[in-house]
């Protein structure tokens, strides 16, 4: 899919689904600042001409407060913040973008320009090696969402989380 067709699907879901409308252009530069980086390019159009939140397969956290938490966190800067704690060590740039539940979450790297997509799920094996690359892009996984071939569970992208680990 191209990212023309990634936003025209993405773009009908929203109006099914009943989501905030479109985020404006300061609040992307407010979430661009606190990360320290610019926003992967279809992200941000995701977020300028979809919706401000709930889009993706378990709802990406809004950029401002919209009214409709789709997590624990009012808005993406404060999932930035809650998630750089120090104690689960991310790289920079890193950045929560959707809570799957249960601790796990969809991470999308700023500092590439295709938005690479992580996991967290410490529910694998531990803390220490919750975090792994899918080794997808964001047009990937949001394709995956549109076509219905995301999985419900642990991530078939997903890189091991550890082996052989006596952690947990």
């Amino acid at each position: 899919m191209t990212d023309d067709e990634l936003i025209a699907a993405a773009r009908s879901h929203a109006r099914d689904e009943e989501l905030p409308g479109p985020a404006v252009p300061e609040d992307v530069a407010a979430v661009e600042r606190a990360v320290g980086h610019a926003m992967p390019r279809l992200l941000k159009r995701v977020y300028l001409e979809v919706s401000n939140g709930g889009f993706g397969p378990w709802g990406a956290v809004s950029l401002t407060d919209t009214g409709d938490w789709f997590s624990d966190c009012e808005d993406l800067a404060m999932a930035y913040r809650d998630f750089t704690d120090p104690e689960r060590n991310l790289p920079p740039g890193l950045v929560p973008l959707m809570d799957r539940g249960c601790a796990m979450w969809a991470l999308i790297d700023f500092k590439t320009a295709d938005g690479q997509m992580w996991d967290w799920d410490p529910n694998l094996c531990c803390k220490e090696h919750a975090l792994a690359q899918l080794g997808q892009s964001l047009t990937e996984w949001l394709a995956d969402w549109l076509q219905g071939t995301m999985p419900d569970g642990s991530y078939p992208h997903r890189e091991p989380a550890c082996q052989g680990c006596s952690a947990g």
